[in-house]
């Protein structure tokens, strides 16, 4: 039988995540056009097809009891020198990305996770140092929020894009 890598995030809507897609782009990122701007909530996880009702059933039940909450981007932060990224901060909103995030990463979908959970929205990675100051200088100054409602399954194609493959409302079963 066979499996899948599935991912859940919040999307980010528009505009915010044309915008912040030019600047992956921008950067030179070679993800940019395979990830599309998200807030992680359960990363890359293998999941076999025999798992996929129950993993879906997960979903909907962490989604059913969730809330709406405001989510607050605001300015810039790296990873460096533990790894070369540059991310957009989650100023508020965190704790419920954190509720989020163990709540999904249970059950079906328990596992272990290389890096405590830190939400924020990768705008640069593993590209020139030249490029990861770029990007944190001309973000400094970005601020937006936004409503979360849902968050969204994706799955990785055989090319490595990320495709969104159902969304999942809050306080619905």
């Amino acid at each position: 039988m066979g499996s899948l890598v599935l991912g859940v995030a919040i999307a980010l809507p528009e505009p915010l995540a044309a915008e912040l897609a030019t600047w992956r782009v921008r950067s030179g990122d070679n993800q940019a056009g395979k990830v599309p701007p998200h807030v992680t909530l359960l990363p890359p996880t293998r999941v076999a097809e025999s798992a996929l009702s129950d993993v879906r059933r997960h979903l909907t039940d962490v989604a059913a009891v969730a809330v709406p909450f405001e989510l607050h981007l605001h300015g810039t932060g790296t990873f460096r020198p533990v790894s070369q990224v540059v991310f957009v901060t989650v100023a508020s909103g965190i704790s419920y990305c954190e509720l989020l995030e163990a709540d999904l990463r249970s059950g079906p979908l328990e596992r272990d996770i290389d890096y405590p959970y830190h939400p924020h929205v990768t705008v640069a990675q593993d590209v020139p140092a030249d490029m990861l100051d770029a990007a944190y200088g001309g973000l400094s100054g970005y601020d937006a929020r936004f409503t979360v409602d849902a968050f969204t399954a994706f799955e990785q194609d055989r090319d490595g894009r990320w495709l969104p493959s159902q969304h999942f409302l809050f306080g619905l079963r």
